[in-house]
Formats: C-alpha cells, structure tokens, sequence
C-alpha cells in the first residue's frame, strides 16, 4: 500500500471498510485473499490466479498440446469426526465400547480431468494438480479405442500405468469407458448398426468383454467404473442406441451380466447419455436398474446461444438428469464435461461448478483439451481463471455439518446455502470483519483486518 495511505487518519476507516467489503462481496471462490493488511482467518488461502497469470516450472507445467483428434474421444453434436475416547481412572469403572462415528460427509464431489488417453494422462494430473494449488484429483478417467475388437478387450499398454495409478491410493477412482462395438467411430450405417446390435444381445461379442473384465481383475483394478457405450443417444458412434432401442438395451444388459460372472469383479457400470434429446430421447435406452450403478451425463455448453437456465430446464437436460437418478435410486456423475459453441464462457464454469457441488456426483471429469478445456487450452482464459480459483487448494475434507438434499422437484437449480461453519478465531493483532455467511463461505473463512499499520510514523 502507498505510504500517503499508511499515514492516513482514522476518520478514512469508514471509507476502507466499505472497499473492503465491497472487494470481498466480488469473490469467486474459496482461498480469495486480500491484500491491503486483510487476511483470511481459518484455512490458509491459495493465490488468487488471474487469467494472465503464466505457470512456472515449479508450479504448474506448460500447456500441453491436445490429443489428436484420432486418438481423443469425441463427443456428440473442517473438523473431522471425533472419535469416542475414554480416560479411566483407577477407581473409575470400564469405560462402555466407543460407539463407532458416522462416515463423514463429503463437501465437495471426487473430481479429475480427462487430460490425455495413454501414460501422458496419468503424468499429467499430478501437474494439473500443482497448477490447482495442490487439490486432490481423485479421479482417473480414459478411454479405450474402438477402432478394433482386440482393443476393446483391453490390449493397450496405457491401461497398466492407469491401474498403478489408481492403486498408489486407497481412495482413488479409475474410469474407463468401454466402446460396445468395434469401428466405433467409422460411421458405420443405420442398418448395419441394427445388425450389430442384435447379434451382440444375442451374445456373439461376449467373449470380448469377458476378457476385458478379467484383463481388469488381473491389473488389480476390479472396482473400475465403466462408462460403457456413452452417449448412446446421440449419431456419433457406432454403439449409438437409436436404430434399435430394444436391441441395445438387451446387448448393454448382456455385457454388464458377462462382465460381472468374472470372479474377482467388482466393477460399477455408468449409463452416461449426452445432455438434452439428441437423436432420440435418452430415457428410451435405459436398461433397468439391475445392470446400472450411476447414472451419468456428458454435459458441454452448447448449442451455441443456450444458457446455463437453459440448459437445467430443457427436455432431458441437467435437472431431468437429477430427477431420474433419484427415481431410480442411483447416483450421478459427469464424465465429461466443458467448454464448448459459447467459447469461453466464465458464467458456465462458475454455474456448472456450482450445480455439482449443489447436487453432489460421485465423480466429474472435465474434458481438458480444445476447445473445451482450461489448462491445457490458451483459448479460454477467462473461464480457466474461474475453475483455477474456485478448484485451488480443493480436498475432500469432511465438512462440519452435511449439506441440504436438493428439493424433491426443484424447477431451477436452487441457490446454494453455505454450510454452518463455526466464526474462525482472529489473531490478537487483528479486527474481524464481519461479512455475512456467504461471503464468508466462498472465502473459507472469515477476514479480519490488521489496524497497526494505520498508525503514524510507519
């Protein structure tokens, strides 16, 4: 701060607050700090990046080039819980059993990045993670090619480097999505799609899915999710639902049963349509609760002109996502999601972050290459500066209290209330501000202002 300030009067406190204020009210996510002698009491706060703001060698790599589009997927159009204890005494009786604690909840959703198919991928969510200030990805997702049988059954080399990865830690999550058929991206035609379809509900293709699941169990990842024919409403792939609904759901149905007769298995299968109708409505290809653990949605920010209201409110989109998994008693998730026909586009990040940690996925993954991604994209720094700040520092420690379920038939995604966290303590030599509970919320803790450099003579 400028020394004409340092020496300024008392009587300027009134006025500074309200910058304050006014400063901390523009906040767009959690580890926000501010310069001016105001620090954030609680959590220590992250920097707050800037969209211009460069990754050096010692905290975030260099934009990576994206994949090529041959080997990419492509897409279609603060307290823990305490623990029971005792301290007997010599005269004091047994102490009863500890009742065990409830789990903790979780206050924001396991997430990751898809940020390349092979080795790259897994290299690279360590670097996405300095880049994030050192948040805890979780998830690991990629993709096997469905160019031929032989990959499908899980001969890439890359799948051996995922599995290290996923078993470094107990918590991590490993997700894979499976093709159904082979040419998978060849445009394959209507009638033969039909065809196909048929013969794989009669079970001619089982044999590769059994040797992809044992492939799995032999690599030590028995609990992969599988994110098996995605965007199964759409024209882009060959394992596309729409010339014959009846078909794919009897052939989708007869996988997930071959897969799970392999011993060992512990697999979640994810039924992952793309947002809105498409070609045909999604709802039309479910296969029934028997075959389906999660219930997912590959949401990008198109078409161009469609708003994130929009996007929750239109026919098959975000909210009648949320309000099918939970009529089947199924979990969410987003696989892939990003940038898309708006370019970039801040307000979607910030609204799209806001819906999953308001409506709580088991897992997302943003696709992280052009033009939909934010660290390895130069094109969208706009909406990289929202993600990198409210992702930073992010670990999924338990909070205090659990979050309030979604109303039962919400018609627009419900504002989200702050958890009640207690009032973190000021240091000695520091005035808090009171702020309000939102503010605060998004700041992770409560600011306060040190007063001893307004005094004279400094």
């Amino acid at each position: 701060m400028a020394a004409q300030h340092r020496r300024a009067r008392p009587r300027r406190l009134a006025c500074l607050a309200a910058t304050v204020v006014a400063s901390a009210a523009l906040a767009t996510g959690p580890g926000f700090a501010l310069g001016l002698g105001v620090r954030v009491t609680g959590d220590p706060p992250a920097p707050a990046p800037t969209a211009s703001t460069a990754p050096t060698a010692s905290t975030a790599p260099t934009a990576a080039t994206a994949p090529a589009a041959a080997t990419t997927p492509g897409h279609g159009v603060s307290t823990p819980a305490p623990t029971a204890s005792s301290v007997p005494t010599a005269s004091a009786a047994p102490a009863p059993s500890a009742v065990p604690a409830k789990p903790p909840v979780k206050q924001f959703p396991a997430f990751g990045a898809y940020l390349h198919y092979a080795e790259r991928g897994v290299a690279r969510i360590s670097e996405l993670s300095r880049w994030l200030g050192g948040s805890e990805l979780r998830v690991g997702h990629t993709y096997l090619p469905g160019d031929r049988w032989s990959n499908i059954e899980g001969a890439p080399s890359f799948l051996e480097s995922w599995a290290d990865w996923r078993n470094a830690k107990a918590d991590r999550m490993f997700v894979l999505n499976v093709p159904m058929l082979e040419r998978n991206e060849e445009g394959v035609p209507d009638s033969e799609v039909r065809r196909l379809l048929r013969e794989g509900a009669a079970g001619h293709f089982d044999q590769h899915f059994r040797r992809l699941a044992e492939r799995l169990v032999e690599l030590k990842a028995p609990d992969t999710v599988i994110v098996l024919g995605w965007e199964m409403n759409g024209i882009t792939y060959t394992h596309r639902c729409g010339p014959d609904p009846k078909a794919w759901k009897q052939y989708w149905n007869r996988i997930v049963t071959t897969m799970r007769s392999v011993p060992g298995q512990e697999f979640r299968f994810d039924f992952t349509p793309s947002r809105g109708r498409d070609a045909i409505p999604w709802t039309q290809c479910y296969p029934g609760d028997a075959t389906v653990d999660i219930i997912g949605m590959d949401a990008y920010d198109q078409p161009a002109g469609l708003s994130f209201d929009e996007q929750v409110k239109e026919r098959y989109g975000l909210q009648d996502h949320v309000d099918f998994a939970r009529a089947h008693g199924k979990e969410i998730s987003y696989p892939e999601w990003g940038l898309f026909r708006n370019g970039d586009n801040p307000e979607y990040m910030r609204r799209m972050l806001a819906w999953m940690d308001a409506h709580k996925p088991l897992y997302n993954t943003l696709t992280d290459y052009c033009p939909h991604g934010v660290w390895q994209c130069d094109d969208n720094p706009r909406s990289a500066a929202v993600y990198r700040a409210l992702l930073t520092g992010r670990t999924d420690a338990p909070s205090a209290q659990p979050t309030r379920p979604p109303s039962a038939q919400p018609t627009q995604p419900a504002p989200v209330t702050p958890p009640a966290t207690p009032p973190a303590t000021a240091p000695a030599d520091c005035s808090p501000l009171h702020l309000g509970d939102w503010v605060e919320h998004w700041l992770g803790g409560r600011l306060c202002m040190r007063l001893d450099w307004w005094s004279r003579g400094r």
